[in-house]
């Protein structure tokens, strides 16, 4: 044997798994088709977004949490309705998905206090919901984001596998692009695959594919987490939902070209069961990256309730297609409505006071503020009146942003952004001048508004992401901002089918022995724990849960 155990993939879910089994004594084989620099996998790139409940960040805010409130808005979302026959899809998924809700409402946040991962004090409110009692939605706010953002939870990770190396408990295998699961009297005893060339490219960046050689590794117990399927635009189409219209023509990436799923179907074919893989997870927000380090670099706007949201015809988006409400839900809107589905992006207007204060960019390199920890830097760069510094160079170097000073010239460099021109100026001020209308009084009919009143009780929200109320049209606001919106690929919510010890089970249920799966190669636990929706700040946690169990059950812990 080369191990007792070989994980495939060295982001978030393997690490911790590797963290769980080399702490336990077992000897551990990394791995992964990138070079060392890329360790840690897409957590690195990430916000940093933690989903808890009940916290002390949260009490501090003024915020009342539970776990039956956390469990309701949890089941809403999902929507689990594969449910009720035999070997049903989301039979593990709906366990999974309480299993977790509890983990994050129980032991999660002493968990990541002792394995270095510190909360920052602002609790966001993200996914706000479609409007119902039960259904789609936080209810609260719940989106901790943790000191170090993403590298911030990835890195504690890494440095215990560096130093595991040290010791010789675990052993990397970078530039080893594993091509088969070697199966033995039904049980999985290994994997297979091409030595591929050296490669320095940085973090992130397309690595070379020349194959130098194979290699065989010998283990006990195979953990796959290689993750899921957005750098694989032919993968995302193929299993793109009808319930979702058609995909766009054009998309853009919010992943690294190897965040490719070519695992997945490997897995199949060695007798793995993988279920849902209709169900996607596709921001609506994305802008093209004005430095790019992959292809078709995407970053997400996360928008605070305020900017005005506009369809490639130049129409207000309906409830519940508002900024930060229900991503699916405005998804399927922008895809599904007949006179759009051949137009692939949608529009920001925003104001300069809004943009300064309610624009956030998702991942670590754009908000090095909370990357580096520099909390007087938070302070000046959250609470000032300046937009931050990465909100500021999109806003002058994007190609997805133009600016100016009256309502019309806006309209004229908008239609410059796209292939012929398709927005009336006038339409757009009939539109903004009734949403105006609204502003006279702390109270109005119009959903938006009322919910930029709702989302300034909270204090964190006023303190950081909340403009105060303004006109559109008001001078005194600033420069006007258009923003050009594509639609990001990023993550998958199904997978390979695990029970709640992340053992891959096979087509009539029954474990594959030898194989585990953790992180979004498993829906992140079961094939899907999130269902048809997430809640945000569930994706890391989802990796950090299920690379637990794996790691667990393969030390004897579970």
């Amino acid at each position: 044997m080369d191990a007792d155990v070989i994980i495939v993939g060295g982001g978030l879910a393997g690490l911790v798994a590797a963290n769980v089994l080399t702490r336990a004594g077992r000897r551990v084989a990394l791995v992964d088709q990138e070079n060392a620099a890329n360790l840690g996998g897409q957590a690195f790139w990430s916000f940093g977004g933690l989903f808890l409940v009940n916290s002390p960040e949260q009490r501090r805010l003024g915020v009342r949490d539970s776990l039956d409130l956390a469990w309701r808005d949890w089941q809403g979302s999902a929507g689990w309705d594969r449910l009720g026959a035999p070997l049903a899809e989301d039979e593990w998924a709906v366990q999974w998905g309480r299993a977790y809700v509890e983990f994050a409402a129980g032991e999660k946040r002493d968990w990541l206090s002792r394995h270095d991962i510190k909360l920052t004090p602002m609790v966001g409110w993200a996914e706000r919901g479609a409007g119902k009692a039960f259904g789609h939605g936080n209810s609260v706010p719940r989106f901790h984001v943790a000191w170090g953002t993403g590298t911030g939870v990835s890195e504690p990770f890494a440095y215990r596998a560096r130093e595991a190396a040290k010791s010789g408990r675990l052993t990397s295998y970078h530039r080893h692009r594993a091509d088969q699961l070697l199966v033995e009297g039904g049980r999985v005893t290994g994997v297979a695959g091409a030595v591929l060339a050296p490669d320095d490219a940085p973090r992130g960046a397309p690595s070379n594919r020349q194959v130098i050689g194979d290699f065989t590794l010998k283990a006990d117990a195979v953990i796959l987490a290689t993750g899921g399927i957005g750098g694989n635009h032919e993968m995302v189409r193929r299993y793109w939902p009808e319930r979702l219209g058609a995909p766009p023509a054009r998309m853009i990436t919010g992943v690294p070209a190897h965040v490719d799923g070519r695992m997945l179907d490997i897995a199949a074919r060695a007798g793995a069961r993988l279920v849902n893989r209709d169900r996607m997870w596709h921001y609506v927000e994305g802008v093209r990256n004005w430095a790019p380090i992959w292809p078709d670099h995407a970053i997400r706007i996360l928008p605070g309730p305020s900017p005005l949201w506009f369809d490639a015809l130049g129409r207000r988006l309906p409830f519940p297609a508002l900024p930060g409400y229900d991503t699916i839900a405005t998804l399927k809107y922008l895809r599904t409505t007949p006179d759009l589905a051949e137009h692939d992006h949608s529009w920001f207007i925003v104001t300069e006071t809004m943009m300064a204060k309610e624009f956030a960019l998702s991942g670590s390199e754009q908000n090095q503020d909370i990357t580096n920890r520099n909390l007087l830097g938070v302070l000046r760069s959250r609470l000032g009146k300046a937009a931050p510094r990465e909100v500021a160079a999109f806003r002058d170097k994007g190609a997805d942003f133009v600016v100016a000073d009256d309502l019309d010239t806006l309209v004229g460099r908008m239609n410059g952004l796209t292939d012929r021109p398709l927005l009336d100026a006038a339409l757009i001020r009939a539109q903004i001048e009734d949403r105006d209308a609204q502003m006279a009084n702390p109270y109005a009919k119009d959903a938006q508004v009322q919910g930029i009143h709702n989302s300034r009780r909270y204090r964190g929200d006023r303190w950081a992401r909340t403009s105060a109320p303004h006109r559109v049209l008001d001078p005194a606001a600033g420069p006007l901002i258009g923003v050009k919106l594509h639609v990001l690929t990023r993550k998958s919510l199904g997978g390979l089918q695990t029970d709640l010890s992340s053992r891959v089970l096979t087509p009539d249920g029954t474990p594959l022995e030898g194989l585990y799966a953790a992180g979004e190669a498993a829906g992140f636990g079961g094939g899907g724990l999130h269902g048809y929706n997430a809640l945000e700040g569930t994706f890391l946690g989802g990796c950090i849960f299920s690379g637990r169990a794996a790691g667990r059950a393969l030390a004897g812990q579970a």
